[in-house]
């Protein structure tokens, strides 16, 4: 288990914190973690601050990582305030059923076949398409929302990947907060 943090850019808050190097196993031996992070003592190289143990095996042994995220969706936001209200504005759904608007957004692009069948009209709807790209639950396709509500979020008993709640729900945000960016952008430059 681990923490997924998103940031605007990560690097801005990992100058401040001391922190160790995930990594992960690869043909060629380890490398470095895409995200991964430890934030306390871990078996490393001194010279490139790498763990000397792959992220799987150092969860197995008690090490805890943390992800830290670069997250694209928020470099137009000024300030709290301005993400807060972008957050409060209910989207315009029918955007989603546009390939070149769904193209724009995060984890979205690429998807707007399954977004023409779903047609999701709420946050919760959405994070349920999130978790619906992924194999696990990816027999939902299709389905009436009343199936896919009461099937989405159980853990598959095969042990495939599919998102938590939780990511999902997350992510469904940031996707409201980057269509009402885009479409205020577009307002404002008109």
């Amino acid at each position: 288990m681990d923490i997924d943090i998103d940031f605007k850019n990560r690097d801005d808050v990992l100058q401040y914190i001391p922190h160790i190097i995930a990594s992960r196993n690869s043909p060629d031996g380890l490398i470095q973690h895409n995200t991964g992070i430890y934030v306390h003592k871990i078996p490393h190289n001194p010279f490139n601050n790498m763990s000397t143990i792959d992220y799987k095996t150092a969860e197995k042994r008690g090490y805890f990582k943390i992800d830290f995220l670069n997250v694209n969706v928020y470099n137009g936001i000024k300030d709290n305030a301005h993400l807060l209200r972008l957050m409060e504005i209910e989207p315009i759904w029918e955007l989603l059923l546009n390939d070149e608007f769904v193209n724009l957004l995060f984890h979205l692009n690429g998807h707007g076949d399954i977004l023409r069948q779903t047609r999701p009209t709420s946050v919760v709807q959405l994070a349920a398409v999130l978790s619906m790209i992924r194999p696990a639950k990816r027999y939902l396709i299709g389905k009436d929302w009343n199936t896919v509500m009461n099937e989405i979020w159980k853990t598959p008993s095969d042990g495939s990947y599919a998102y938590k709640k939780s990511h999902s729900i997350s992510y469904a945000m940031a996707i409201v907060v980057q269509m009402n960016y885009i479409c205020e952008s577009l307002w404002v430059s008109e």
